[in-house]
């Protein structure tokens, strides 16, 4: 397992989710969203799915992954190879579960108050909507991309990533 530096782990934890990327069983890419739960500096992330679907599938039958995420006004980002475990609700640890649950409640109410701010947007909440996770995918990180351009790192006075 990889360790993050404080740049990736600060960028991580700022996100609501990510983009994952595993294999099909033709050895195709699978891009799908996933909600962030928790991540860890030692290189374990936890992520939640709430379909019993093509990840999970991909996941059962080869665990390699990759999450990729970036911050637009910074103009960095990341992608986290790895390898992943998938654990059922049933036997998920309570504090993920609960810590999935908290971040979702300030979801939905940023989005709340965005709204109110705003006068606009939609009175429909997709979060509220959800179903319930099926199952956790930890992540043991394994390899660091930086997706920053080569360009915008290290400038004086500036945080951009490393990795």
């Amino acid at each position: 397992m990889l360790a993050l530096d404080s740049d990736i782990f600060e960028l991580l934890a700022r996100q609501n989710f990510v983009f994952v990327s595993t294999l099909d069983e033709k050895g195709s890419i699978h891009n799908a969203c996933k909600g962030i739960v928790r991540a860890e500096p030692e290189g374990r992330i936890y992520l939640l799915d709430v379909y019993l679907r093509r990840t999970f599938d991909n996941l059962r039958r080869d665990p390699r992954i990759s999450i990729t995420f970036a911050e637009e006004h910074r103009f960095s980002g990341f992608c986290l190879k790895g390898t992943a475990r998938i654990i059922r609700k049933e036997d998920a640890p309570p504090d993920i579960l609960a810590e999935w649950e908290r971040r979702l409640n300030a979801r939905i109410s940023q989005r709340l108050v965005r709204n109110l701010q705003d006068e606009k947007g939609t009175r429909v909440h997709p979060e509220a909507r959800l179903p319930g996770p099926q199952y956790i995918i930890v992540v043991e990180v394994e390899e660091i991309v930086d997706l920053t351009p080569e360009h915008l790192k290290g400038h004086v006075g500036e945080k951009n990533g490393g990795g």
